[in-house]
């Protein structure tokens, strides 16, 4: 339970660091990088990762989206076909930072073994 934690709580912050530097894909490197140096089972190490990266992309949309009042995310969930809805695209932005950072995280515990 430690190792999911301090995996998580690394992955979040390696992401975030990465992406300040690099492109957005840089997430996978981070939580391949950390799920390869802390040994977790796939399963676990998946769930790291996708913890951490939901968290991360869907705290940061959310952040900037109640930084401009909803309006620009509002326009893009309308192009998106999620109804004008930020929160809808809020989801959207973390799961797929989600999958992205779970799928890294699997990746490593895949090779591990």
């Amino acid at each position: 339970m430690i190792k999911f934690i301090v995996s998580i709580l690394l992955i979040a912050l390696l992401s975030f660091i990465c992406g300040l530097f690099f492109p957005w894909w840089s997430i996978a490197i981070a939580a391949f990088v950390v799920s390869a140096l802390i040994p977790q089972r796939p399963l676990a190490a998946f769930f790291a990762g996708f913890v951490a990266l939901f968290l991360l992309w869907g705290g940061l949309a959310a952040y900037f989206d109640t930084a401009n009042n909803s309006i620009l995310s509002a326009r893009v969930a309308g192009m998106v076909y999620l109804r004008g809805s930020s929160v809808a695209l809020v989801i959207v932005t973390g799961f797929i930072g989600a999958l992205v950072g779970g799928g890294g995280s699997l990746t490593a515990a895949f090779l591990r073994k």
